[in-house]
C-alpha cells in the first residue's frame, strides 16, 4: 500500500517531468526552432491530463486523510502542506466528465493548429526610411510610436487591423465556441467565469466591481488626457496611428541616444544586482532578437519549477524569458529594457519560490495570474522613476538624461496615464463580453464590431493597438486573464507605497529584493495574492495609490520626480551590493549562442555588446 509520503514524492517526481517536457517543447515552437507542433500539442494535452485528473484529485485527498492520522511532527507538517498545494492544483485544473475531456483535447489541437497558421503570417508597414518591410508585432508597436510620418504609422495600424481579421477568419471564433461549451460542461456560465475564478479566486461581478470603481476613479483624468492631446495636436491626435507617437513619440525619440538596445542586459543585471535579487543559482536562457517566426511577444516560463525536494535539496529553476526587439529601430531599447526588466522579475519570482513541492512554483492555477504580474510590473515600474533614469540612463559620452529631458517625459506620458492603466481593463471588459455571445452571435462582423465599441466606451477612441491583435487572447492559459496586469498594477503602487514609505527610494536599494522574496515570492501559491500582500504592506488589496498616481497633475509628478533625484544626488548609495546574481545566463538567438556569463556577468555583457554592433553597426551605442 502506497505511503502518504511515497505518493506525495511520486507526484512530484512526475510533474517535473511531464511538465519539462511540455514546457521544452513549448519553447522550441514559440521560438521557432522546432516546427514539431504536433509533439507539442500531445505534451500539453499529457500535461492537461495530469493536472485535471479526477484520479489524482481523488488520490491526493485519501493520502491527506491519512497523513492527517500519522503522529504529529514536523515531517508530517511538511507533508501535510505539500500535499495540500496538489489539492489545491488538481481541485483548480480539475476536468472531471469525459465529455469536458474530449473539449479540452480538442481546444488544445485548435489551438496548436492556429499557433502553425499563424506563424506563416507575413505582416508589412512602411519603416522610418520610407521603406516597405515585414514587420513583427513589437515593430509595428514602435512604428506607430517612434514614426514621424503619420502615414507610415498608418500602415503599421493597419497591418494591426489585416491581423484581426486574419484571426477571425483562420479559426479564431471556433476557439471561443471550443473554450465556452468546456466551460458549460465544468458548469461555468462561459469561458470568463471559468477562467476569473480558477485564476483568481473571485466572480466575474467581484472583479468588476473592482474595474468598474477604477473606471470611475480614473474615467475624467483619462477624458482631460484626451483633450489636451486634441487642443495640442488638431482632431487628428486621436486617431489610432497618431495616438502613441502624440503621447510620448517625440520625447522616447530623444531619450534613445540613452537607452540603446546593446545596454539593456548590462543595465538589467546591475540593476537587478543593486536591488538584491537573486536566482537562487538558476539557469536563465534568454532569446532577446526578433526573427521571423518566433512568437511576437515578450514571455516567461520555467520547465523546472523550484523547490526543495524531500531530503531538503534545493532544486534550481530553469528559466526561459524572450524579448522581440529590431536593435536598429528607433525606441528598440527603451522596449528592450522594459521586457528585460519584466521578464526578468517573472523569473526572479519563480527562482524564489521556496516550498517542498514544484506545485508551489508554477504559473499555472491556482497561481494567480495577478500575483504573479505583480512581481513583474513591480520591477519594470522602477524604469518610470526619475532617479533610475538619472542613474542608468546614459549617451555615448557617458552623459547622463538632462533635467529637461525628465521633465518633458513626464509633461508628455503622465496626462495619460488613466489612459494608459484602461488599456489594460479595456482587454478584460471586451473579452467578458465575447465570451457572452451565443455560437450564432459569434461572426466576425459582430465581434468586429464589439471590439471597437469596447474601445471606444473606455478609451472614448479606437485603440491605438487593436483588441484582435493582442497575442494573449489566442492562447488558453492567458485569454480571459488580461484584467489580472491591471489588479497586478494596482498592487504594484500599493508595494511602491509601502517600500517609498519605509525607506524613501527605490533603485539600487539592496533591501527590496531580500523582502519580496520573504514576503512575495517564497510562498508560491501556497497563500493567496491578497495575504502576501497584508504581509508586506499590512493592508489587504488596495486600488487607491494606482488611482491616485494616474489622477496627479503633470507639476504634481514633476515635483516627485525633482525630490527623487535630489534626494538621490545626496545618498551614499552601498558599497557591498550582491557580487552577482546567482544564476547561469546564456543569451541565444533561436539556437545561436550570443553569450554567456560563464567568465562572468561584465564578459556576457561586453560579448552582447560586440555582437549588436557589429549585426547593426546603425544602432546606437552609449556608455
Amino acid at each position: 500500500m502506497t505511503t502518504p509520503q511515497a505518493f506525495f514524492d511520486q507526484l512530484n517526481q512526475d510533474y517535473l517531468q511531464i511538465h519539462k517536457t511540455k514546457e521544452d517543447l513549448f519553447w522550441a515552437t514559440y521560438m521557432a526552432t522546432s516546427d514539431d507542433h504536433a509533439g507539442f500539442a500531445r505534451a500539453e494535452q499529457a500535461f492537461k491530463d495530469f493536472i485535471s485528473s479526477p484520479q489524482k484529485l481523488a488520490q491526493t485527498r485519501e493520502q491527506l486523510a491519512a497523513a492527517c492520522a500519522l503522529p504529529t511532527s514536523a515531517e508530517r507538517d511538511a507533508l501535510l502542506h505539500g500535499l495540500n498545494g496538489w489539492l489545491a492544483l488538481f481541485e483548480a485544473n480539475i476536468i472531471d466528465n469525459d465529455a469536458a475531456r474530449q473539449l479540452m483535447a480538442e481546444l488544445i489541437d485548435a489551438e496548436a493548429a492556429l499557433f502553425a497558421r499563424k506563424r506563416e503570417l507575413v505582416l508589412q508597414h512602411i519603416n522610418e526610411q520610407g521603406e516597405q518591410e515585414e514587420a513583427t508585432l513589437g515593430m509595428l508597436a514602435t512604428n506607430i510610436s517612434m514614426n514621424a510620418n503619420a502615414d507610415w504609422r498608418r500602415s503599421s495600424y493597419r497591418a494591426f487591423l489585416q491581423l484581426e481579421q486574419w484571426v477571425l477568419d483562420n479559426g479564431f471564433l471556433d476557439i471561443v465556441r471550443l473554450r465556452n461549451r468546456l466551460a458549460r460542461a465544468l458548469g461555468f456560465a462561459d469561458y470568463f467565469d471559468y477562467k476569473v475564478r480558477k485564476n483568481e479566486q473571485m466572480s466575474p461581478a467581484q472583479l468588476f466591481a473592482i474595474l468598474d470603481d477604477f473606471e470611475a476613479r480614473t474615467r475624467n483624468a483619462s477624458q482631460r488626457g484626451l483633450a489636451q492631446l486634441t487642443a495640442q495636436h488638431g482632431a487628428d491626435a486621436t486617431q489610432p496611428w497618431n495616438l502613441r507617437f502624440h503621447m510620448s513619440g517625440d520625447v522616447i525619440r530623444q531619450m534613445d541616444p540613452y537607452l540603446p538596445f546593446s545596454r539593456a542586459l548590462r543595465r538589467w543585471v546591475e540593476s537587478f544586482r543593486r536591488l538584491g535579487i537573486r536566482y537562487r543559482g538558476a539557469t536563465l536562457q534568454l532569446d532577446l532578437l526578433e526573427r521571423k517566426g518566433k512568437y511576437q511577444n515578450g514571455f516567461c516560463h520555467g520547465p523546472v519549477p523550484t523547490s526543495y525536494d524531500r531530503d531538503g535539496h534545493w532544486v534550481a529553476g530553469q528559466i526561459n524569458f524572450t524579448a522581440e526587439a529590431k536593435p536598429d529601430q528607433v525606441g528598440s531599447g527603451h522596449r528592450a529594457i522594459n521586457t528585460l526588466f519584466h521578464e526578468g522579475g517573472h523569473a526572479a519570482h519563480f527562482a524564489n519560490v521556496s516550498q517542498n513541492s514544484p506545485c508551489f512554483s508554477q504559473e499555472f492555477a491556482p497561481t494567480s495570474m495577478a500575483y504573479a504580474e505583480t512581481q513583474s510590473m513591480f520591477c519594470d515600474s522602477l524604469l518610470d522613476d526619475a532617479d533610475w533614469l538619472k542613474r542608468y540612463a546614459r549617451n555615448a559620452a557617458g552623459e547622463a538624461m538632462p533635467d529637461e529631458l525628465i521633465r518633458a517625459r513626464i509633461e508628455s506620458s503622465q496626462p495619460f496615464r488613466a489612459f494608459n492603466e484602461r488599456m489594460l481593463a479595456v482587454v478584460g471588459y471586451f473579452e467578458r463580453e465575447l465570451y457572452q455571445l451565443d455560437d450564432a452571435a459569434l461572426t466576425a462582423a459582430n465581434v468586429l464590431a464589439l471590439a471597437r465599441s469596447t474601445e471606444r466606451r473606455i478609451l472614448g477612441v479606437d485603440s491605438p493597438r487593436p483588441l484582435l491583435a493582442i497575442p494573449h487572447l489566442l492562447n488558453q492559459e492567458s485569454a480571459a486573464a488580461y484584467h489580472g496586469y491591471l489588479l497586478a498594477n494596482m498592487a504594484v503602487y500599493q508595494t511602491r507605497a509601502c517600500l517609498l514609505q519605509r525607506f524613501g527610494y527605490l533603485t539600487d536599494n539592496p533591501a527590496i529584493g531580500p523582502l519580496l522574496a520573504e514576503h512575495y515570492w517564497a510562498p508560491g501559491n501556497s497563500i493567496s495574492h491578497d495575504a502576501t500582500l497584508r504581509s508586506l504592506t499590512g493592508e489587504g488589496f488596495n486600488a487607491r495609490h494606482l488611482a491616485d498616481a494616474c489622477n496627479q497633475s503633470s507639476e504634481q509628478a514633476w515635483l516627485v520626480a525633482q525630490h527623487s533625484m535630489a534626494a538621490a544626488a545626496a545618498r551614499a548609495y552601498p558599497s557591498d551590493y550582491p557580487a552577482t546574481l546567482d544564476a547561469h545566463i546564456r543569451v541565444l538567438d533561436g539556437t545561436q549562442l550570443l553569450a554567456d556569463n560563464s567568465v562572468s556577468e561584465a564578459e556576457m555583457c561586453r560579448q552582447f555588446e560586440a555582437v549588436i554592433a557589429q549585426r547593426y553597426p546603425a544602432a546606437r551605442q552609449a556608455s
